[in-house]
């Protein structure tokens, strides 16, 4: 018999992550759940659903955290998104200097502690389907709503191996760890083609589909528990990433057609449920503030859809020491910049500022806007408001760490936290002592309101619970750490993380729809992306399509670059675009492959996925990260010589704040129709004191320092502690394989 023991705080965590965000209400219902064998657990409603609460604990992916085997990237700076162009600083998987091999790739699939690993967690969702199964205890109907949860996360774990490997051991049973007759064989499974591992996948998740409810019937009590719609939608990504370019070389339209099925009956079924859709759908709110309140107000409650789809709550309860009651977010700490008391946020690529469309909808060059770099925030897409900070605008918070500030210096200033939160500016501009420095991209200036050594010019606030966005938040400030542990800043916070959103799921159903190659679904796929823009771009652009150009949609291989081109705005800093990217091959468009293999060239996509695309491989470029300083004043570091301080106007309020105006070029009238006086205010300030923008760059100053991808990294090879555990596990092709006397990798992933 195997027996689980289960503190009352662990049953009771995962009440916290599933159903706790809505209600505080299980911290009174808590039970002490004591030992149980399987015998007892699943002959008994309440106890089988613990065990199925268990895994939520378990498998729900992690905000603000690093990679591993039971995470997927989220948003961070991570391994993944500094390999892509969202984050510089050259990861193991693109600096040249880097090489990558069985020593050292990172490690997703094995621990030496086995109940800590994904197939421990897979035996995990495997006991709970043969437990339930077989209850005698536990009518249809229980059976059902237990057995949906635990396949669908039995194939989130599996989902979670093939993206990065290809084919794995598929193992659907609770193996026995005792040695029997057959000398300990029925352990050892071989890796299954990825083509067995994607049915199989997907046979996990339409029988969850098939099992669970569109929409759960106790909404307060059992919001973020997976639905019908989340399996399918998880079975559509899946497939879709079946379809793409790296498993698809020769460009096999049918995956595309299976891919575009499960898409689209994902889609019915969310739609079927009431519950979910694209939030505020046709009410944006000035500047996209509806979209940005989206992240927060994950339910719905104010009459819109929900897009929370596959979702991760928190709490913010009050610490408890020695329980784990508490679950945090730490993502708004991770953003707020340093003289907030936050994280010292996160820093993107100017590539990425650039990369945002104007506020026609059409990329710089193309479009009726000119494209000013020193006022870089006019005239933009109205997500680039909700997605990035910059020097000027107000990014409220509830709390007030101004008291733990130094005395003001001379020019009146007050230096490492200089606001109330409700009064907090972002003024992250810089200057110079000496001019010789201020275009030399290997040199920072120094820093306004305590920001000195983070010449950060451009912030992420994606996901930011803005005060002005949403006015009850969900986190609790707390200015000092207390004695107990509970920690200060904004770490406290109960805001969700969507690891699949409504718009992902419209996204997936429009590549699919263009993969066809069907006009009739090629259509269908230009709509969704009018969509996805209309519920962002105010209601007269949609005569003009919301920028888009009407002819891709006829034209497959522009048609997927602006559906990818979407995927890197709607999704950006959500831990999407590396997945996208490799998808796609984006980093050298496939090119090489045949050397790793013969049979892995690519004839499909014009035989180069980039030049199909339109778009330039991300190989061989390198990053950079936005400074803006003022080239009209020097002076020296020192407290209170800030030469802007006295000059600043008041910080624009984006919920109200016109960015959108006619660039003349005229010194005398810089801007026509800007009629917002703080705007105004803002873009003078940016003139007159000849604000400049400098690239610098954040990759190394080196030469040598460019992206470079490695061809064997679109599918991980096993590390040595793998192929040491199962000396007959067959290691990926491109890789060493120890137990070959160091020959290459026998496993082809794209074999069927």
């Amino acid at each position: 018999m195997n027996n689980y023991n289960y503190k009352g705080a662990a049953a009771l965590l995962c009440a916290a992550l599933c159903l706790g965000s809505c209600s505080d209400q299980f911290l009174q219902d808590k039970k002490s759940y004591g030992s149980f064998g399987a015998a007892t657990i699943y002959e008994d409603y309440d106890g089988a659903k613990t065990r199925i609460d268990y895994l939520y604990n378990l498998l729900l992916p992690v905000s603000a955290s690093g990679i591993d085997y039971d995470t997927p990237s989220t948003g961070v700076a991570d391994i993944y998104s500094k390999s892509t162009e969202e984050f510089a600083g050259l990861s193991a998987f693109v600096d040249p200097e880097t090489i990558v091999d069985y020593t050292n790739v990172q490690d997703l699939i094995f621990r030496e502690t086995k109940n800590v690993s994904p197939y421990g967690r897979i035996r995990e969702c495997n006991d709970i389907i043969e437990g339930v199964e077989g209850s005698k205890s536990l009518n249809e109907e229980q059976k059902h709503e237990l057995l949906g949860q635990a396949y669908f996360f039995r194939a989130w774990c599996y989902y979670r191996l093939v993206k990065v490997y290809g084919g794995v051991p598929i193992i659907d049973h609770v193996q026995n760890p005792i040695v029997g007759d057959d000398g300990g064989n029925e352990l050892v499974v071989p890796r299954s083609t990825t083509k067995q591992c994607i049915d199989f996948i997907c046979a996990d998740l339409q029988k969850a589909a098939d099992y669970l409810p569109a929409a759960w019937p106790y909404a307060g009590e059992d919001f973020g528990r997976v639905t019908a719609g989340t399996a399918l939608a998880l079975k559509g990504r899946t497939l879709l990433l079946w379809a793409s370019p790296l498993f698809n070389r020769a460009d096999d339209k049918q995956r595309w057609a299976d891919a575009y099925e499960a898409n689209k009956a994902a889609i019915d079924k969310l739609d079927e449920s009431g519950v979910f859709g694209l939030a505020y759908e046709g009410n944006p709110g000035v500047n996209a503030t509806n979209w940005g309140k989206m992240f927060v107000n994950y339910t719905g409650s104010d009459g819109s859809k929900s897009e929370a789809v596959f979702v991760t709550l928190y709490n913010k309860i009050p610490w408890v020491e020695a329980s784990d009651y508490h679950k945090y977010n730490n993502w708004e700490h991770t953003v707020r910049p340093k003289n907030a008391m936050g994280g010292g946020g996160l820093t993107p690529t100017s590539e990425i500022v650039d990369l945002f469309p104007m506020a026609d909808g059409k990329r710089a060059g193309e479009s009726a806007y000119t494209y000013d770099k020193q006022c870089f925030f006019l005239n933009r897409d109205p997500r680039f408001y909700r997605t990035f900070a910059f020097p000027g605008v107000r990014w409220r918070f509830t709390g007030n760490p101004s008291a733990n500030s130094k005395p003001a210096g001379n020019n009146g200033q007050v230096f490492d936290y200089p606001y109330n939160g409700e009064d907090y500016a972002l003024w992250n501009y810089a200057w110079y002592e000496d001019e010789s420095n201020e275009q030399n991209p290997g040199k920072s200036g120094f820093t306004a309101d305590g920001l000195a050594g983070s010449h950060t010019g451009v912030y992420v606030n994606k996901r930011s619970d803005d005060l002005d966005v949403n006015e009850t938040p969900l986190y609790t400030f707390n200015i000092q750490a207390a004695s107990n542990g509970a920690p200060s800043g904004f770490k406290q916070s109960a805001a969700p993380y969507m690891e699949i959103r409504y718009a992902e799921v419209l996204l997936n159903l429009a590549e699919a729809a263009c993969g066809t190659g069907d006009a009739g679904h090629m259509n269908e796929a230009y709509e969704a992306l009018k969509r996805i823009r209309s519920r962002v771009y105010p209601s007269e652009l949609a005569a003009k399509d919301y920028g888009l150009d009407a002819s891709i949609r006829s034209d497959r291989a522009r048609l997927f670059s602006a559906i990818l081109y979407e995927r890197q705005l709607e999704l950006a800093y959500e831990g999407k675009r590396f997945d996208d990217m490799r998808r796609w091959m984006l980093w050298d468009g496939g090119q090489g492959q045949e050397a790793l293999k013969a049979s892995w060239k690519l004839t499909g996509f014009g035989g180069n996925t980039c030049q199909y695309l339109g778009v330039a491989p991300l190989n061989g470029t390198r990053r950079h990260t936005i400074e803006v300083y003022t080239a009209k004043f020097t002076a020296e570091e020192k407290n209170g010589a800030d030469p802007l301080y006295t000059l600043r106007p008041s910080a624009i309020n984006l919920t109200r704040a016109g960015l959108t105006a006619e660039l003349t070029g005229n010194a005398a009238e810089p801007v026509k129709e800007l009629t917002d006086k703080n705007v105004l205010s803002l873009v003078n300030f940016y003139r007159n004191n000849q604000l400049t923008r400098k690239d610098y760059n954040a990759d190394g100053n080196s030469v040598e320092n460019v992206i470079r991808f490695k061809p064997n990294c679109y599918f991980i090879g096993f590390k040595q502690n793998m192929m040491q555990n199962n000396t007959t596990l067959e290691q990926t092709v491109g890789w060493t394989d120890i137990n070959r006397g160091g020959a290459d990798g026998t496993f082809d992933p794209l074999a069927e």
